[in-house]
Formats: structure tokens, sequence, C-alpha cells
């Protein structure tokens, strides 16, 4: 193998693939990439029994070959090139990696005792990647972390004719966002549960593209995911379990009591000043009355914090406690100006949403629902 590739190019596609390699692998060849040089391009994959990456970018082909590397020393070499150009170069026992006057030498794994990439599904539809892209931006940071609870680490797509929603939750908050698609089977129907961390991963990578969507069987333990936009294309198993019904947990329209519009931009600095005193346990009290918002935090112990902001309220005035960092998730994934509460109660889960300005209306395909904290008597 014999190839000489964009140092940025480089970097960004290996970089891409590395993410998605285990840092602990159950079996040591699963932390290998395989780079194949052929036809004017150079072919980065990675897979680790759940889910897989590809990307292939152009390049000046010498010799065509097909190596397996460690997949995260290799991005570190690359990032740290001196030259704006990275030359590949070797055979089945070793492979130099040089730019300039840098010289590295990688030791090759073997080959033959990696395993064949999944085949992508059939195509189900193609979404714009920027709409998908900033879907998956405003429900991630509801999704769990927890890996003991896999169901709450994963964002739920439900397809429904020529409409996807997403859906995330970690039993604390809920992030709903509905969007367009162009399915094609316009009957669709189907609900799976993707692993949150690669479908942000697949999001921004593919942004900018026409993005396709490949769902294979939805069957428990053999259910499969393909996408593919932009020269990349990235497969995982889906999660097994039964996503928890939390549909019911939005508050109908009819229901609601107050509402309170505020600049999103304005709120977010206060919460984050406020937030400096208030323990990590203990909630940021919200008190939405007489034009304005009054949050406090921290005890008298301690530190206290009070800072109020200009707000509209429509309907009785409400006092919520909330954690201080789900509402500053919910505020940062609005992307909108604005900032919309709704409640029924002090004491039921608040919707929040995003508006272009303070006339307009909110819609239900989107939404964050917060769980409110107790608050100290």
């Amino acid at each position: 193998m014999k190839v000489r590739v964009g140092r940025e190019v480089l970097a960004e596609a290996v970089g891409w693939v590395a993410r998605g390699l285990p840092s602990r692998p159950s079996v040591p060849i699963l932390a290998g990439m395989v780079v194949e040089a052929a036809d004017g391009q150079v072919t980065l994959s990675g897979f680790d029994y759940e889910s897989s990456g590809q990307v292939s970018v152009p390049a000046e082909v010498a010799d065509e070959g097909r190596v397996l590397v460690s997949g995260r020393l290799l991005s570190d070499i690359c990032r740290s090139m001196p030259r704006d150009s990275v030359d590949l170069s070797g055979e089945a026992a070793r492979v130099q990696v040089s730019s300039g006057s840098a010289r590295f030498v990688l030791h090759t794994l073997p080959l033959d005792e990696y395993p064949a990439l999944p085949e992508m599904p059939a195509v189900s539809g193609v979404v714009d990647g920027d709409v998908f892209a900033h879907a998956v931006a405003q429900v991630v940071s509801a999704a769990g972390r927890d890996d003991t609870l896999p169901v709450f680490t994963g964002i739920r797509l439900e397809l429904r004719g020529s409409a996807i929603s997403l859906l995330a939750t970690d039993r604390y908050r809920l992030a709903l966002r509905t969007f367009p698609w162009e399915p094609a089977d316009a009957g669709v129907e189907a609900n799976v549960l993707v692993p949150a961390k690669l479908l942000l991963n697949v999001a921004k990578a593919m942004s900018g593209h026409d993005l396709t969507l490949a769902l294979g069987s939805t069957r428990t333990g053999d259910g499969l995911i393909g996408f593919e936009g932009g020269g990349r294309r990235a497969t995982s198993r889906l999660i097994d379990g039964e996503f928890p019904k939390v549909r019911g947990l939005i508050p109908a329209a009819n229901a609601i009591t107050s509402t309170i519009t505020v600049e999103t931009a304005a709120l977010i600095e206060v919460v984050k000043r406020v937030a400096l005193v208030a323990e990590r346990s203990s909630p940021v009290r919200v008190t939405f009355a007489d034009g304005t918002a009054t949050l406090d935090a921290g005890n008298g112990e301690e530190a206290q914090a009070s800072e109020s902001v200009e707000v509209t309220l429509t309907g009785e005035p409400v006092v919520a406690g909330f954690n201080a960092g789900y509402l500053l998730d919910g505020l940062t994934s609005l992307g909108a100006p604005i900032a919309h509460f709704a409640f029924t109660q002090p004491t039921k889960p608040a919707n929040l949403t995003g508006l272009h300005s303070p006339d307009d209306a909110p819609t239900s395909d989107s939404a964050y629902i917060l769980m409110p904290m107790r608050l100290p008597t």
C-alpha cells in the first residue's frame, strides 16, 4: 500500500471512526481500524460487534492495499502531523505513517481475524441531515448515562408515515422532537431504540447531507439500523427492552393553567450564576410572579444566591423547584430566542419549548418535560 492523503481530511475521518471503537475491547483485535486504499480513495472502517463506522476520503493511491492497525493510535498520530499531507505506506507486517520529517511505524494486526462489517439493511427513507442533527441535539441531553439501565441510554425513533419522532428520558426529564422525512414506504410504522451516543455521533458527522436511514429487523436481539450520508456509513444494534410510556407526561393543552415566556439567553445566564451555589441534590427555587422569574439557591449555612429576570406570565403565579443542570440542558437545547414554560400545577411536570417570537404559539412537534423537585419548607 502506498497512498497520500490531506492531513485535515484524514485526521477528521480517522478520528470519527476511532470515536466508535471500544476503549476496553472484549477482544483486542476490535481496537483495530481497517485502512484500505483503492480506486482513488482511502476507506477507514471499525466494528465492535455492536456498532460499525466507515468513511471514504479522496486520496492519491500509488499502490492499493488493505491493513489493520490500532485505531486510536492512528488517530492521535494523524492529528499531530506537521504538514498538509500524510503518506501511508507498508505491507502486511508494518505500516509507515509520515509527514515532512515525522515518521511513525505501526505494527499491523491480523486482518484475517477481524470481523466483517454488517451489511446495510434495506433503505427505509431519506431525511435532511441538518434537520436530523438539530432534532438529535434537542433530545440527546435527556437520555440517561447509566449503562446499568440500557433502555434509558437510548433514543426512541418512532416512524409514522412521513414523520419521525425522537424521544429520550432518564426518568427525571423527557425530550421529544418530531420532524418530516421521505419514507420509502408511505405507510411505514416502526418503533426502535438506538444508542444515544451513536445517534449523536452520526447526526454531527452527516449534517449538511441527505441522510439515508435503513432499518432492518426489529426483533428482540436481532435489530439493526443503518445510516449513510456524506461518504460515511454507520450501523448499530438496537437496544433491547421496553421504552417507558412517557407521552402521557406531556401536559394537555386544555390542562395548562399558567404559561411563561422569557428570553432564552437571559434566563440561561441567570441560571448559570445562581447554580454556582446550588448543591447537586438541592433544587433551584423559581418563582414566576409579577412579571419576573426569581431564582433562589443555596442555604443559610453556606452560600446563597438570588436573581430575577423579566418574563411574561399568563395565568396563576407559579413557584417550582428544578434541578439546575436539567433546566440548563433544556434551555440550551431549544435553539430558539424565546423559552416558553407551560404548567398545570407547580408539583406536576412542566413543558419547556422554544419560540421564535413571544407572539408565536407553541407547537406539538417538540417538548422538554422537567420533573419538579420538592422544595424545602
